[in-house]
């Protein structure tokens, strides 16, 4: 008994080291406007996806299917569908840049659906055993 307490206590804190040792220098996802509100830039990307979102043979379709820009109602108007913009997604060297076919419209607000740097749980939640069985898109409301 005492044996399985001291080898399930050496895997759990070898794990929390590792998964402490990989993410400790991440900063959380960055969404917003450019400066000049034409596009959309993401940013603070976990650079072991970015190198394998660059060296991916599949190319923009990968990029497509890791993001989605919808355009929602808000309280100023409550006409608008939530239907999806059409765009370009551009990988730079540390940010991926969507840029919408037509021009964003200001007073609008526009949904970004990312799977960008999404993990299944962190130190914290497999040592509370919350892990996750499921991967939850990140999303961020942004307002033109």
């Amino acid at each position: 008994m005492l044996k399985c307490f001291v080898k399930l206590t050496g895997v759990m804190c070898s794990m929390g080291l590792f998964f402490a040792c990989s993410n400790a220098n991440n900063k959380p996802l960055s969404i917003d406007f450019s400066s000049d509100s034409t596009k959309i830039v993401i940013s603070h990307i976990d650079r072991t996806g970015l190198l394998e979102l660059k060296n991916s043979s599949k190319g923009d379709s990968s990029l497509n299917e890791m993001l989605s820009v919808l355009q929602t109602p808000s309280e100023q108007d409550s006409a608008i569908r939530e239907e999806p913009i059409a765009g370009k997604v551009m990988l730079t060297d540390s940010n991926i840049v969507f840029v919408p076919a037509q021009p964003f419209v200001k007073g609008r607000d526009y949904l970004v659906i990312t799977h960008l740097n999404i993990r299944f749980g962190g130190v914290e939640e497999i040592v509370k055993g919350k892990v996750s069985y499921s991967i939850k898109p990140q999303q961020k409301f942004l307002k033109r």
